[in-house]
């Protein structure tokens, strides 16, 4: 069974850090690609970053750049988003996203109906 279960999400002061997880079973997880989204209340789900392990690509959202950083530890089936230097606008579900390798993309398209699997979200509220 295809499953990604998020964790990390929490209320954090302006200017803090978190690192959120999305761990992964019941595929090859070495070969998907793997997306971080985040919905604020009214508001339409957003790409936040994305990560292609075929070519290594990655990309972020302009209003995180420079902050946030995906990466992923194989070993572990699990992907993380690290935020830093959080800001009252990051406030939102964040939701891990994955989807199988395509063979003639050349980096990566964050949108959410590329990806096939996704978590169950997490929240994460920013005081300031």
């Amino acid at each position: 069974e295809v499953q990604l279960v998020e964790s990390g999400g929490g209320l954090v002061q302006a200017g803090g850090s978190l690192r959120l997880s999305c761990a992964a079973s019941g595929f090859t997880f070495d070969d998907y690609a793997i997306g971080w989204f985040r919905q604020a209340p009214g508001k339409e789900r957003e790409g936040v970053s994305c990560a292609s392990k075929s070519d290594g690509s990655t990309y972020y959202a302009d209003s995180v750049k420079g902050r946030f950083t995906v990466y992923s530890d194989n070993a572990k089936k699990t992907g993380y988003l690290h935020l830093n230097n959080l800001k009252p606008e990051d406030a939102g579900v964040y939701y891990c996203a994955a989807r199988a390798p395509k063979r003639l993309r050349v980096g990566i398209l964050c949108k959410s109906y590329e990806f096939d699997y996704w978590g169950q979200g997490t929240q994460v509220t920013v005081s300031s």
